[in-house]
């Protein structure tokens, strides 16, 4: 699952990538912003109401991959244009997952012998954390296919930009558990004899008592990361309407604490998770809708369509003037 993700993803970047060298317009460079003094990370008003999502900002299949190319661009080179500010949230990010991860393991300890205790527990929580990756995919096809089929132009919209910061996140995610290569809960290094919240570091290469190379990195949780990267899209998009953020960020808690209760992340694992996937989306909604008043301020006032008529039996070609 996780490498049909991962390959999915650097596809996407790829054609991203062909479709921004492909691309004259200063749009792009407008776009952007990392020589700002904030990114799309940080605070922005964008206008939620239904008629802003027409035709001038509808997302054609261009524009997709414009903006999954500048997603992925701003996210992997953040680190490298932070401002104090961010720094100083970094800061405290870390200090919280320091103190969390010296309660990881009681947690998991405590989350394990609940889930042997409750079979209840146990269903539900396999049935949740399903939610994290493969039944997330069939969800947001089922939000999109609404969209389309009622004409719904911004539930078309933001699915849409749900599935790039998807994307977008899945590839970040793996790059920090190669970074931090830490090994999960319910994985016994066979050289330690040990399952250990240790950060192992880049290096790390876990395999079985065969010796053979196994996908057990646990940091962050990349289900969590998932979920709260859609989350954050829809409670971004829809905040005008508060039970959308509470189902959203409900959801996407309930699959992250699945992730510990089904022993397969630490508890500092899902905090980190959480907060990438938060990121991950707030960056993506707000870059589009930075492209979308840029795309459409580019637009003539007027536009000419050459449209035919039928009258009488008779067809005839016509023009009609739109203005904005």
């Amino acid at each position: 699952m996780k490498l049909n993700i991962l390959l999915l993803s650097l596809t996407a970047m790829l054609c991203s990538l062909t479709a921004l060298a492909q691309q004259p317009d200063t749009l792009i460079k407008k776009l952007d912003s990392l020589r700002a003094k904030t990114d799309s990370a940080g605070f922005q008003h964008n206008n939620i109401e239904p008629g802003a999502y027409n035709e001038y900002t509808r997302i054609s299949a261009g524009d997709y991959f414009i903006l999954l190319a500048s997603d992925f661009k701003q996210e992997i080179t953040k680190p490298f244009h932070m401002t104090a500010k961010d720094w100083r949230n970094l800061g405290i990010f870390a200090a919280a997952t320091a103190v969390l991860t010296q309660v990881d393991e009681p947690v998991q300890q405590f989350a394990v012998r609940l889930r042997g205790e409750n079979r209840g527990l146990r269903n539900v929580s396999s049935y949740i954390t399903r939610f994290g990756g493969r039944y997330e995919t069939y969800l947001l096809v089922a939000m999109g296919a609404y969209g389309f089929i009622f004409r719904n132009v911004k539930m078309q919209t933001t699915t849409l930009l749900a599935t790039q910061s998807y994307l977008t996140s899945a590839l970040l995610s793996d790059i920090l558990k190669r970074t931090f290569g830490r090994q999960r809960p319910i994985y016994t290094d066979p050289r330690t004899g040990e399952a250990e919240p240790t950060f192992h570091g880049p290096f790390y290469k876990p395999r079985d008592e065969f010796g053979r190379k196994i996908d057990v990195l646990s940091f962050p949780s990349g289900h969590t990361i998932a979920a709260f990267s859609a989350a954050t899209v829809y409670a971004m998009e829809y905040r005008d309407k508060p039970w959308v953020p509470f189902l959203a960020y409900g959801a996407a808690t309930m699959i992250g604490l699945s992730r510990i209760t089904e022993n397969k992340h630490w508890l500092s694992d899902v905090f980190a998770g959480a907060a990438v996937g938060y990121l991950s989306g707030r960056l993506v909604v707000n870059n589009y809708h930075r492209y979308a008043k840029l795309k459409s301020q580019s637009k003539k006032k007027g536009s000419v369509f050459l449209n035919l008529q039928y009258n009488h039996g008779v067809i005839e070609p016509g023009l009609t003037y739109r203005f904005r």
